[in-house]
């Protein structure tokens, strides 16, 4: 008979509760994370032949405990926060939030998930794991210089009447520091300021052009062609690659769509049909996207013409920027299965071997083009209990 083991993790322990494969609870406990606790845990769950573990949150708070599991041969099910939330709700104790109640939402979310799309399997890929830390570490920077820049307007707005301009350089800020000198003891503390600020700024663009350097080499080496779309750089194809992972776990586009937020949601109404935007999903991706989304209308872009051509129909900015970033969904969801394919057959057919063909990517483009309408997300799977995978000893 097969369990699922429900986990939720923290930093420094991680409650379990097993479950089998009717929902009877088995066994409880609570483990620390070090060394010791980690192969205790271990060890307790390896006392159930056949079992799956299923851990909350594993791109996030449990992706640290997920990992080492994984690198011991365990299954190991990502559980979203949300999923687990709702069964918490719906189970007696008026939901409430508690370590053990939260490892058996985990474990019950885990059986009762529907069989399609399914929980996504964690696996572990090196390549990916690095680009997703140096992606991160490229995101802390763009925070940090987006900080440090505010402190530096700031500053400058007291030493020049209008203060400087709105994108302000390093240089740029170097060189118009240099036209004063302030006499009073409070003008030169500014001053002062200011010139450590510019040092600050100008080591953040340094790691930051390194961080792009490094990231544009990872994705090259994958070879993915993410970065031959238009409004796709080294940080936003690396995002995309280290947070989908395995793209054909994504069984069409409309999925794809529904995971990153850029499909409507259905807020029809009678003989209203109307939709309205999604404000779930993966949102590091939604931002990658509406990035791509503005660059593409700062040039002259067929997704500059999808857009205005929706606007000329009586359609709403907004509604246009969403049904752009849907349409540009979908050709990322295009391009990566075309470069996911071409992948696993040049690993199949080994060094010398012949390329995949890579109509697929060529024929889709890198643009939107104007056709059939959007299609909001995927109507809801039929629930049923999830088939135990086969244990791994």
């Amino acid at each position: 008979m097969g369990v699922i083991i429900g986990m939720d993790p923290h930093k420094r322990s991680a409650t379990i509760e097993v479950i089998d494969e009717v929902g009877r609870m088995v066994a409880v406990g609570r483990f620390g994370t070090d060394r010791a606790g980690y192969a205790e845990l271990l060890a307790a769950g390896r006392e159930h032949r056949d079992r799956v573990w299923a851990v909350e949150g594993c791109n996030g708070i449990g992706r640290h405990i997920a990992h080492r599991l994984v690198h011991d041969g365990e299954t190991v099910l990502d559980v979203p926060a949300k999923l687990s939330a709702q069964v918490r709700v719906f189970a007696t104790g008026n939901g409430r939030k508690t370590d053990p109640v939260d490892a058996h939402s985990v474990a019950l979310a885990a059986l009762y998930a529907p069989a399609e799309p399914g929980l996504r399997r964690v696996q572990v890929d090196g390549d990916l794991v690095v680009m997703g830390l140096l992606v991160d570490r490229r995101d802390e920077l763009g925070r940090a210089r987006t900080q440090t820049l505010n402190r530096l307007h700031r500053l400058l707005l007291e030493l020049f009447p209008g203060g400087a301009k709105r994108f302000l350089s390093a240089p740029q800020a170097r060189a118009l520091i240099a036209t004063t000198k302030p006499r009073d003891l409070a003008g030169k503390t500014r001053r002062r300021i200011v010139v450590e600020l510019i040092g600050e700024l100008e080591a953040i663009d340094r790691k930051i052009k390194t961080a792009e350097k490094d990231l544009a080499a990872l994705v090259t080496d994958r070879g993915s062609t993410l970065m031959d779309l238009t409004g796709i750089g080294p940080t936003g194809a690396a995002r995309l690659l280290a947070d989908v992972g395995d793209i054909h776990r994504f069984r069409d586009k409309d999925r794809f769509a529904s995971w990153n937020g850029t499909a409507p949601l259905d807020a029809s109404s009678g003989n209203q049909q109307r939709h309205r935007l999604s404000r779930a999903g993966n949102r590091r991706i939604n931002r990658t996207l509406h990035i791509m989304a503005v660059v593409q209308l700062r040039n002259p872009t067929p997704g500059r013409d999808f857009y205005r051509a929706k606007k000329a129909g009586g359609t709403p900015s907004l509604m246009a920027m969403r049904s752009l970033k849907r349409r540009l969904s979908n050709i990322v969801y295009a391009r990566m299965v075309a470069d996911q394919n071409r992948r696993d057959q040049n690993r199949a057919t080994g060094p010398g071997g012949q390329r995949g063909n890579d109509s697929d990517s060529s024929a889709t483009g890198s643009q939107p083009h104007t056709g059939t309408s959007d299609k909001p997300l995927p109507g809801p799977a039929i629930n049923q209990r999830r088939t135990l995978a086969p244990a791994m000893s």
